[in-house]
């Protein structure tokens, strides 16, 4: 159900950035708007003729939209009835119920890792090191591991480092490391806080400990 969702939503985004190109090319650039409503925007400032030859496309585009939010509660529903030990990651901040299922369901099982820091390099979230005597720089992260639940773990944390997030002590940490340097900390703070929250998040489900936004739970 993950994996047809993900192909599901892989088709969307391929089929607007098709639509996009088609109408530059045709001298209509489409406003920036949310893929969930595209669809009906795009139709709102179309010239006639032009929306006209569009439309089965972008009627396709919404009917998948329909399609990724069933795909969203039953996802959901399969979380609460059969893997409730999801609820406990639920509790963070920017974790839903997607993100929540695929991370259980990749691990497998808790016990797998004796330390919860160990999640984090198994994602390949921990960055490449090139030791060289004296010098020892870091590098990009190993992209190891799932990448599917990789890139879920990255947008958790866009959105927890997002203007007006809800407070707590891993945002203030990320939003401490974006503001040392200029696009490239940004980017780095996100693939920091990303690797934090998987260590959180296995940390929950392996003791099901309350969530705590201000207490460091897990190193």
């Amino acid at each position: 159900m993950i994996r047809a969702r993900a192909l599901l939503v892989r088709l969307r985004t391929a089929t607007v950035n098709a639509v996009r190109g088609l109408t530059k090319s045709c001298g209509c650039r489409m406003p920036a708007s949310a893929t969930t409503c595209f669809a009906q925007r795009s139709l709102a400032v179309m010239r006639p003729g032009l929306a006209q030859a569009l439309r089965p496309v972008l009627e396709q585009i919404a009917e998948m939209t329909i399609k990724i939010k069933q795909y969203d509660r039953q996802i959901q529903q399969l979380g609460q009835t059969e893997y409730p030990e999801t609820q406990a990651l639920l509790k963070v901040h920017g974790v839903g119920h997607l993100t929540a299922l695929t991370f259980v369901l990749t691990l497998g099982s808790k016990e797998r890792f004796g330390r919860s820091r160990d999640v984090g390099c198994y994602l390949g979230l921990r960055p490449r090191r090139s030791q060289s005597g004296d010098h020892d720089p870091q590098l990009g992260i190993t992209h190891a591991g799932n990448a599917y639940l990789r890139s879920l773990l990255i947008e958790c944390s866009n959105h927890i480092l997002r203007p007006h997030g809800r407070e707590s002590a891993l945002r203030q940490w990320g939003l401490h490391l974006a503001g040392r340097g200029g696009k490239q900390a940004k980017s780095k703070a996100v693939v920091a806080v990303a690797r934090k929250l998987a260590v959180l998040l296995h940390h929950l489900w392996s003791t099901q400990d309350p969530y705590m936004p201000f207490y460091e739970q897990a190193a």
